[in-house]
């Protein structure tokens, strides 16, 4: 009965994680989350040094968490990158695949440029990031505690959001079908694939939406309220934990029920 404590299931205690765009928002929720619970290291990417740095120290009050600034979506930017993980790492235990962007135009005047930038962050790196540390996420992986890959895809992956983002909704639909594909080959290998959709949680890329719509936005989520650090620090900790070990493929929506929500178009910002 030992192997059903707390700490036996939900631990990660000496895990070594990588969480994309972890300086701010959803990602620096999951990195505080891992830090704060034993992971031994968790690196953190920016295409903005300076703001990868400072939430490096800020978060290295929990734990080791060490800035590697990449523009991940550059081919060079995420050779360089795969390369200094390598060097510094011979097995990582959990990567989660959270840079993320939005990009809002009328459907008259969207941009190639927008468009592409959407897709080649969201969809594109995930891919590739994930293909090339597979020989990290595969050295001490096993069927009993596989290597972990967690996507960050969105609800708007799921719904039509009231509020029509043009790329950045197929751009994350694709990446829960992504999910799918991936959990289909890397199974095999010991390593678990699944994502996170949230909802609307108080972060930079949206807050402009909660600024203007906040009562609406609350009034959409059966719990009244916004997402916080902790539901998704939560939702992230249970996908790389052994409690998770038998569970690939999954897109777990955390949105507290707004897709399920009646009268969603009430949502529309006015």
């Amino acid at each position: 009965m030992s192997d059903l404590t707390i700490d036996k299931l939900f631990g990660i205690q000496g895990k070594v994680a990588i969480v994309t765009g972890g300086s701010r928002g959803i990602g620096r929720m999951i990195a505080q989350g891992y830090l704060a619970n034993g992971a031994a290291r968790v690196y953190i990417t920016s295409r903005k040094a300076e703001q990868c740095e400072t939430a490096a120290r800020e978060l290295g009050a929990l734990g080791e968490c060490i800035a590697l600034p990449a523009d991940l979506a550059d081919r060079e930017g995420r050779r360089g990158f795969v390369e200094e993980i390598q060097r510094r790492e011979e097995a990582v235990d959990i990567l989660v695949n959270n840079a993320g962007v939005a990009w809002g135009q009328p459907y008259e005047e969207f941009s190639e440029e927008g468009y592409d930038k959407t897709v080649d962050i969201n969809q594109k790196a995930p891919f590739f990031l994930t293909r090339d540390l597979i020989p990290q996420l595969a050295c001490r992986a096993s069927f009993e505690d596989p290597g972990r890959v967690i996507m960050i895809g969105s609800i708007d992956g799921i719904w039509v959001p009231p509020q029509i983002n043009f790329a950045y909704a197929p751009s994350k639909a694709a990446v829960h079908h992504l999910t799918r594909v991936l959990s289909v080959e890397l199974g095999p290998r010991a390593i678990t694939v699944n994502c996170i959709a949230p909802g609307p949680f108080e972060t930079k890329m949206m807050q402009f939406t909660i600024d203007h719509n906040r009562e609406k936005l609350e009034a959409g989520s059966f719990m009244g309220r916004l997402g916080q650090p902790g539901d998704m620090a939560g939702a992230a900790l249970y996908l790389a934990s052994r409690a998770a070990s038998y569970v690939t493929g999954v897109v777990i929506p955390v949105d507290g029920g707004v897709i399920l929500r009646p009268g969603v178009s009430s949502l529309v910002p006015e």
